[in-house]
Formats: C-alpha cells, structure tokens, sequence
C-alpha cells in the first residue's frame, strides 16, 4: 500500500489531509514538526511527503534540505502544502528542491493531480470508485485550512 507522510504542525490540517488521503486508499502516517518528520522518513519509509513550510523545531526548507543530502532519501518525492502564496513563493519552494506545490487552503482535486502526477496509478487505490466524496470529507468542506 503506498504510504504517505504528512508533516503538518496544525492538527486541524493534518486531520483533512488525513481523511483526504486515507479515503484514497493511502496509509498515513503523520509528523508535527520538521526533526520528527525526518524521524518518521526514517523509520517508515514513505513513498511521498507532504511537507508544511511554516513548522516549528525545524521548518520545510530545513526539511527538504536534510532530505536531499540523505543519499538514501534524496529521490523522495516532497510536495510543499503551505500558506506561503505569494507571487514567487511557488517558484522559490521549487527552486528548493520540492516536487510539487500546493497551496493552503488545499483543494482535494489539486492534491489528487498532484499525487497521480508524483505517484502514478497505484493498484492499492481507485480514486474514481469514490466520485461522491469529491470536494468533501465527512461534511467537511474540500478546503485544508489556511493556518500555518
């Protein structure tokens, strides 16, 4: 089954992210801070990280920088979900090092493209035998929060 970290020091993110995700059909495992994200890679190897800019202890671009100097974890596809939306912040977050980019408050059409993108079809999951929760999760609105 294709495993996904999400390092995201909001629970409230985490939880959306979560749900988004598992009803996918992806394991999750989660982080709240960057040095525990980089604990989690290590010791569950993900097949993809959606990594938080903005955390406490040691933020994304720390992260990311530990990633890809890790010989062992330098092709790990990492995707930036954050706040940061300003004209150039997407290009720099790339320039970072960072496979993809998304932007908070994250729409659950765009993370479907952008782990299809990263990921490719998987047998473990069929995104389209669940078109009814598209947009929503458990009433929830599609939206991840803004906080960082």
């Amino acid at each position: 089954m294709t495993k996904i970290l999400i390092a995201e020091d909001n629970a409230v993110n985490r939880e959306l992210l979560r749900e988004l995700l598992e009803m996918r059909g992806y394991t999750v495992v989660e982080a709240c801070e960057g040095e525990e994200a980089l604990r989690k890679i290590e010791q569950t190897q993900p097949d993809l990280l959606l990594l938080d800019i903005g955390m406490p202890v040691l933020d994304g671009f720390g992260v990311m920088r530990k990633i890809r100097e890790n010989p062992r974890f330098a092709s790990l596809p990492v995707v930036a979900v954050t706040a940061y939306a300003m004209q150039g912040d997407q290009e720099k977050i790339l320039n970072s090092g960072f496979n993809g980019y998304l932007s908070k408050p994250v729409n659950s059409r765009a993370l479907a493209e952008e782990l299809e993108r990263l990921l490719g079809k998987r047998e473990n999951r069929d995104s389209s035998s669940h078109p009814s929760h598209e947009g929503q999760v458990s009433g929830k609105t599609r939206a991840v929060g803004n906080g960082e």
